[in-house]
Formats: structure tokens, C-alpha cells, sequence
């Protein structure tokens, strides 16, 4: 599956239909039948445009080891990892992850439209979303009903062209890059408003364009880096709570509006944990609109690399697992500078 190659003008937040009490529903957009959701924004124009982009030849890795973390969080499965001999000088092993422990995309079957609703992206409802073992044995016989919304259709698409770092920590820091001068701690609850995203994109020169993809540093990582073994696995026995964007209309349009293709920040949670209700930005951004969310991105070396550099745009690319109907993957997430 492709994504459009057409151009077209898209509506505007506001112009967007509510879906009941959910503001902002861009269901058929791109058809009733998609499963690409906002990666459709990344057609073959603006990815040749966005590999203007790499001009130092600079490659840098945006994910964390499988290994890590450790003790994932959210109650997520820890990685297992297992290496054996098969002849006295070749080895075979295996890994058992959980898709979402680590560096990740949430892809479009992990979050729905609750409020009763319980419904997917274009309005898939939720009981039409095959679970337990999905045993696929004939790639000539594959019922796409029950693959549907899969990670498959971003990893046969990619998710490449132009990226953007917001580097909050170094705005918020202004140089110092001490964590305790943030105002607020990341790894408690903190909500980053609009006027810091653009402020910051300011002060770094970056004018945002149709499809980027937006990375967003918000020091999470850092701490984590610098945290000794008992301070990181105390993360799972805490109460969940985390900086990320805030949960307003504004947050929307600025998402919307700027007409990003995926966004992803080095946080847990993309959004502020937890919300301060019970409605989450994920019912919005991937229920809604159909666009990745990014996780635990390791955008530490990104970070010193566009400082270098005096700039925060990039090459970016992402080809996550092609696993038929997955719900989320590891990202498999470089930056081209």
C-alpha cells in the first residue's frame, strides 16, 4: 500500500466533523477504506524534497537497545534474549519482546475511541480486531479483515522524510543542560504547552512543512541515561506519571494544522501522564486521525549533532516490523544530517 500522491488542500482542524463528543475527526480524509492514516502526507515529493536534507552525511540511530528498559514500563512484558551454539562456530538466537517495552510506534490497533464508543481508526470497531494468536501461514490466502489497521501497512509504506527536533530540554535549560533547571521534573507529570513548541521551533529557525515528522526532546532520556539501576526501576513501582504535551484543542490544532505525518518524543508517553481527565490525546492523534506516535526515542545524540550543526531539520527514516496486523513495532528510526 502507497500513500497519495495528491496534494490536495486538507481541512483544518475546525474544519474537521466532531465524532460525538471527540472534537476533530478526520475519518476519510484519505478514503473510508485507509489504513495509512497521516503517512499518507509522505508521498514521493516530499520525501525527494526532504533528502535535501542530508548535506554532512551524518547518520545517527534514534533507538534505544531491545534490552532496555530493563523493567519496561506500563506492566509491559521485559525482553528475553537467548543466544546457543548450532555448530562449534555459528550461533542462532532468538528475541521475545514485547512491541511497545522499548523504542516504539503505537501503530493504529493500539488505541482507540473510548467513551462506549470503542471504535478505531476510520471507525473500525473494536471487535473486529482479530487478537490472540494470529497464525498466518499462506501469503497467498490472507484474509485482510483480519489484518486490518496492522503495523504491515507502515512498514510496506516507511515512515520517511523530513524531521524536526524541538530540543525542549536545551530550551528550557538554555545551555545548561541541567535537568533540575527544567520546569519541570520529566519523570513527573508536566504539561508542555503549544507556546513552548512554537517558541522553541523559533529559536531553533525551523518554519515547519506539510508531512515532517516531529521528535520532540523533553528530557526524559537524559535522566534516564544519567539515573543510577535503582532509580530506573523504580520507575515501574511508581505512580505513572510523566511530562509530555498538553491535553488541549489548541494542542490539537497545532497538531493538526502543521499537518505532521508521525510524532514522537523520548518520553514514556508521548502526552502528559496523566491526563487530567479521562480523555487521552492518543484517542485523538491515532484513533482519529490515524497519525504514529513515537515513544522512548533516544534523541540524545540527535540533539548534540543538530547543535553542531545550527540546524534541527534532517533526513529521517523509519521502517518499522513487517509483522500482518501488529499493533505496534520498534521503529528502526535513523536521522541524516
Amino acid at each position: 500500500m502507497s500513500g497519495s500522491t495528491d496534494e490536495k488542500p486538507l481541512p483544518t482542524f475546525d474544519e474537521l466533523p466532531n465524532f460525538h463528543e471527540y472534537t476533530g475527526c478526520a475519518w476519510g480524509v484519505w478514503g473510508e477504506d485507509d489504513e495509512l492514516g497521516t503517512v499518507n502526507l509522505l508521498t514521493e515529493k516530499v520525501v525527494a524534497e526532504a533528502a535535501k536534507e542530508i548535506k554532512l552525511g551524518k547518520m545517527i540511530g534514534l533507538n534505544m537497545p531491545m534490552n532496555f528498559p530493563s523493567k519496561p514500563l506500563f506492566q509491559r512484558q521485559p525482553p528475553i534474549h537467548n543466544i546457543w551454539m548450532t555448530t562449534p562456530a555459528s550461533n542462532d538466537d532468538t528475541l521475545k519482546i514485547n512491541t511497545q517495552s522499548s523504542t516504539q510506534w503505537d501503530g493504529l490497533r493500539h488505541y482507540g475511541v473510548f467513551g462506549g464508543h470503542n471504535v478505531f481508526y476510520n471507525n473500525t470497531p473494536s471487535a473486529s480486531i482479530a487478537r490472540g494468536d494470529l497464525a498466518i501461514t499462506d501469503p497467498s490466502k490472507i484474509d485482510k479483515a483480519k489484518i486490518k489497521l496492522g503495523i504491515h501497512n507502515w512498514a510496506n509504506h516507511g515512515i520517511c522524510g523530513r524531521g524536526v527536533l524541538l530540543d525542549l530540554l536545551s530550551f528550557y535549560t538554555s545551555g545548561s543542560n541541567i535537568i533540575s533547571d527544567l520546569p519541570c521534573d520529566p519523570w513527573e507529570t508536566g504539561a508542555i504547552p503549544v507556546s513552548d513548541l512554537e517558541a522553541c521551533a523559533k529559536k531553533e529557525g525551523v518554519a515547519f512543512k506539510r508531512g515532517d515528522i516531529l521528535l520532540i526532546r523533553v528530557g526524559f532520556m537524559k535522566r534516564y541515561l544519567e539515573a543510577d539501576q535503582a532509580a530506573r526501576d523504580g520507575l515501574t513501582t511508581k505512580p505513572e506519571t510523566f511530562t509530555g504535551i498538553e491535553h488541549s484543542e489548541e494542542m490539537k490544532r497545532f497538531l493538526w494544522n502543521n499537518h505532521f505525518s508521525a510524532v514522537a518524543s523520548d518520553s514514556p508517553c508521548l502526552e502528559c501522564c496523566p491526563p487530567p481527565g479521562t480523555t487521552q490525546l492518543h484517542q485523538t492523534i491515532l484513533g482519529l486521525w490515524g497519525m504514529p506516535i513515537g515513544e522512548l526515542f533516544d534523541l540524545e545524540a540527535l540533539a548534540e549533532a543538530c547543535a553542531q550543526a545550527g540546524r534541527y531539520t534532517f533526513f529521517f527514516t523509519s521502517w518499522p516490523l513487517n509483522v500482518l496486523g501488529g499493533v505496534a513495532s520498534p521503529p528502526n528510526a535513523a536521522a541524516y544530517l
